[in-house]
């Protein structure tokens, strides 16, 4: 079985997500445009929410799936490099998730209407957390994930495809009110 036919589905939603990512920052830097240029309105808080809650979500289950199910195989590896790149790729969602906890509370201002942020600060903020997965993603897809490819096996990438999508299903359920 060549490296190439071990799960593409697997590998293919993650490389989606990575996808995503860059354009929910993209998304990022038109909100702070857009507050710069003209304060809060309508359209800015709902931008503001839906950045807000994709990288509340998604993103952080992302990391999730990464650090259960990719990373391990790659922390086993008797290749110092591959070793090397999932324990700084490990490193890097801490420090993602430390850059997203000073950003989320300025949008979770402008999803309520409130501009008690500075704009420019956001913005600095901003540029630092898209330099850290903008190289943290072409880590990941250069090395990380090519060699995960080569070490699991299409029955374990199979369950761990049904296992995100559980995860994703209780999370979704969980925040949906009951009618």
């Amino acid at each position: 079985m060549s490296a190439d036919t071990v799960a593409p589905g697997l590998f293919e939603f993650l490389d989606a997500t990575h996808r995503e990512i860059q354009q929910q920052i993209v998304q990022l830097h038109a909100l702070v445009d857009a507050i710069e240029s003209n304060g809060l309105n309508a359209a800015t808080r709902e931008k503001a929410r839906g950045v807000l809650d994709y990288f509340n979500r998604e993103a952080r289950q992302h990391h999730l799936d990464e650090e259960k199910h990719i990373f391990p195989s790659l922390l086993n590896s008797q290749d110092a490099e591959i070793v090397q790149a999932a324990e700084r790729l490990t490193q890097d969602h801490g420090w993602l998730e430390e850059n997203w906890i000073q950003i989320a509370p300025s949008l979770e201002a402008a999803t309520n209407g409130n501009l008690w942020f500075d704009p420019a600060e956001l913005r600095h903020a901003l540029e630092v957390f898209e330099a850290l997965y903008l190289d943290h993603i072409l880590l990941e897809e250069s090395i990380a994930y090519p060699a995960a490819r080569q070490r699991l096996a299409a029955h374990n990438t199979q369950g761990m495809g049904r296992e995100m999508a559980r995860r994703r299903f209780r999370s979704e359920s969980a925040r949906t009110p009951a009618d």
